[in-house]
């Protein structure tokens, strides 16, 4: 497949690591652990449906999300986990119409996530001039991991995700050096730190920790973002279309306004004025 055409079907993936709330069965409101703290209606163990889910699969309280200040609820996103494993199984078969099989679809459920989370990463790494060297490299794992979701769930669910995270990890840390100013920086804890105004230009933040940190008007082209904490974190009037490794989780747990720019791929949260 020419080069051109394989990049054009890797941004068309980035649609399908989307959330369509709509085609799934509540998942991430069933499968996982909430805690208030984080920002949830109520503290909730895992495989446990949250109260406000209702039999259709909506949210009984989306519309008020905002105005409770359900910031656990309105960040998180399963990088489209949810549907695509409501498809696997079918909407005739979910985890309530086969109760003894919910806990097979809830695992399944974390694992297509993992491998989806870690496609979104793979699929903007395939997008840098700079790491030309690794493109065939990161063209096998997505092949993998887009083929692995093609499959059954069993087959799924005895794959070693661990040894292909490692991959993943390993040549994600391979192209941090090579496109980031400071990736050797081992200052990680930038909570409430003001960098107001400033040139933080290919900066390697990843995994930092920028919770209510100041980014206000910087410039952040090449700036890397992978899995750094941006709660909170101030955005308005600042450029982030060039920046890398942004999620729309990191998005949704940041502040920004009107004149805040995204990523194509990205989308503005409502919360943003």
């Amino acid at each position: 497949m020419p080069i051109q055409d394989k990049q054009n079907d890797y941004l068309n993936l980035l649609n399908d690591l989307k959330i369509d709330c709509t085609n799934c069965s509540g998942l991430c409101c069933v499968a996982l652990y909430c805690s208030k703290v984080d920002g949830f209606p109520e503290n909730k163990e895992a495989g446990i449906p949250c109260q406000h889910l209702q039999s259709n699969f909506q949210c009984d309280m989306h519309q008020d999300l905002s105005r409770k200040n359900m910031k656990g609820c309105m960040t998180y996103e399963c990088f489209g986990a949810g549907q695509k494993v409501t498809q696997m199984y079918g909407l005739d078969h979910t985890w309530q119409t086969h109760p003894q099989q919910r806990q097979h679809i809830f695992e399944t459920f974390l694992v297509v996530f993992q491998l989806h989370q870690m496609l979104w990463y793979l699929i903007q790494a395939s997008t840098l001039d700079a790491c030309a060297k690794f493109k065939q490299e990161i063209a096998r794992l997505i092949e993998e991991a887009t083929t692995l979701t093609t499959k059954k769930p069993y087959t799924l669910l005895s794959y070693d995700i661990d040894h292909y995270r490692n991959q993943v990890n390993k040549i994600l840390k391979c192209i941090i050096e090579q496109i980031s100013k400071s990736s050797n920086n081992q200052n990680k804890m930038y909570l409430g730190k003001s960098f107001k105004g400033k040139n933080l230009d290919h900066q390697d933040f990843s995994m930092s920790l920028l919770i209510a940190a100041n980014l206000e008007n910087c410039s952040l082209r090449g700036t890397n973002f992978l899995s750094a904490d941006l709660r909170d974190a101030n955005f308005k009037n600042t450029d982030l279309r060039e920046s890398l490794f942004l999620t729309q989780m990191q998005i949704n747990s940041a502040k920004g306004n009107h004149n805040t720019l995204l990523p194509s791929y990205l989308t503005q949260p409502c919360t943003w004025l």
